[in-house]
């Protein structure tokens, strides 16, 4: 077996029978592969405790370096972590916590990785390192220090940038992950990491979707927060079991008496996500066609998803869902990304490398997919990351 910087396993631990009619075998080899999260001890190279100490070194760094800092707001149901550099554990807070990070990314920085320390602090020359770093004491400092962020930015570019991580995910990786996908995509919003208490641990999926669940008010409430601050648009970016947080808490917002300012939502994308198709569909009825279309990555070669739908009896994903029509039908633009060489075993990070084609799928998105294939779809294939990433969308 072996062990990439994120966790993950050996890929042939993923080669699962897919499908409804999977035999008992896989179920119990779906399993196995949960069982084997406690050798991942072995893998030191994988970021917990201590990992996130503060580098205050100044010599050669800064812009004529090529280097750049993110800072990074945080809303996490995550209890905090006393250790040095930790900040946040896999625990679950009894309210929310708040917090802003400094997170400098390498000038030797390669789109689509994370390049880690491979000790803490770290080099700020070679390494994602962070800066700076506190707690915020309350929700009006975070809202303070939000529109403090957007006041930087001239009228017409105040946007919040909302990341919602995945499952198996430490508060380390969920943070480093984020910043790289705001670097590589120079997205010009206020990043806010939403937080959610996910133990970074293969075998705690119950866990992790029972702290997936517990989240949804906590997300409600923080996107409301984002929502009353003075962000002219919000975009969000959920990732894997995330996406069961973000759907649930915007449907929350559509159906509430009380609804925020919803015309400042943006760009809502859905990447990879580890939500049973048929609760998917259900949530999309309720919340009805949204104004603006959700952007909901594909791939259908991703083996976490296929082991997830193994452990959920069969029933797809919708990130590896096949029938792109039925999806654009709900009001959803499709991106396909199966012919993307993933740059991790189990297939379920290839949304890392959107950000690095972030203005060219831009220029498809704005002048519209065109190249009519069947009644009622349209498509688009944007050639980039040595494949071709097909989008479709209903017409207009």
């Amino acid at each position: 077996m072996t062990c990439s910087l994120d966790g993950r396993i050996d890929p042939a631990y993923y080669d699962l029978p897919n499908g409804p009619a999977a035999p008992a075998a896989g179920l119990l080899r779906a399993l196995a592969v949960l069982s084997l999260a406690s050798l991942l001890a072995g893998c030191a190279a994988r970021p917990e405790v201590g990992a996130l100490l503060t580098n205050y070194e100044v010599t050669n760094y800064g812009v004529s370096s090529g280097a750049k800092d993110h800072t990074i707001l945080v809303s996490t149901t995550r209890a905090r972590d006393p250790r040095p550099g930790t900040y946040f554990g896999g625990e679950r807070a009894r309210s929310v916590n708040y917090a802003t990070l400094k997170v400098g990314v390498p000038p030797t920085h390669v789109p689509g990785k994370i390049e880690w320390p491979s000790r803490a602090p770290g080099d700020p020359m070679t390494d994602f390192v962070v800066r700076d770093a506190a707690y915020l004491d309350s929700e009006r400092d975070f809202i303070r220090s939000l529109n403090a962020q957007l006041a930087m930015r001239p009228p017409g570019k105040r946007k919040v940038f909302v990341f919602v991580h995945g499952y198996n995910t430490m508060f380390a990786e969920g943070l480093y992950r984020f910043t790289q996908v705001a670097h590589d995509a120079d997205a010009p919003g206020v990043p806010v990491l939403f937080s959610w208490a996910s133990r970074g641990k293969l075998t705690d999926y119950v866990y992790d979707s029972n702290s997936a669940t517990a989240a949804r008010d906590e997300l409600e409430h923080t996107l409301r927060l984002v929502f009353a601050s003075n962000a002219e648009q919000i975009d969000i970016l959920a990732h894997s079991m995330g996406n069961w947080v973000t759907v649930e808490a915007l449907r929350q917002i559509k159906i509430s008496a009380n609804k925020p300012p919803t015309r400042k939502l943006g760009a809502v994308i859905l990447a990879d996500a580890d939500i049973d198709i048929d609760v998917f569909k259900a949530q999309m009825r309720r919340f009805g066609k949204p104004r603006k279309p959700f952007f909901i990555v594909v791939s259908r070669d991703d083996k976490a998803l296929r082991a997830s739908s193994i452990i959920a009896g069969g029933k797809s994903r919708l990130g590896d869902y096949s029938n792109d029509a039925e999806l654009a039908a709900l009001g959803a633009v499709v991106i396909d990304m199966t012919a993307v060489k993933a740059d991790d075993p189990a297939h379920h990070g290839k949304f890392a490398q959107l950000a690095e084609i972030a203005p060219e799928m831009h220029q498809v998105l704005a002048r519209g997919v065109a190249g009519r294939k069947r009644p009622g779809v349209m498509e688009a294939t944007v050639g980039a990351l040595g494949a071709p990433i097909r989008i479709l969308r209903t017409s207009q």
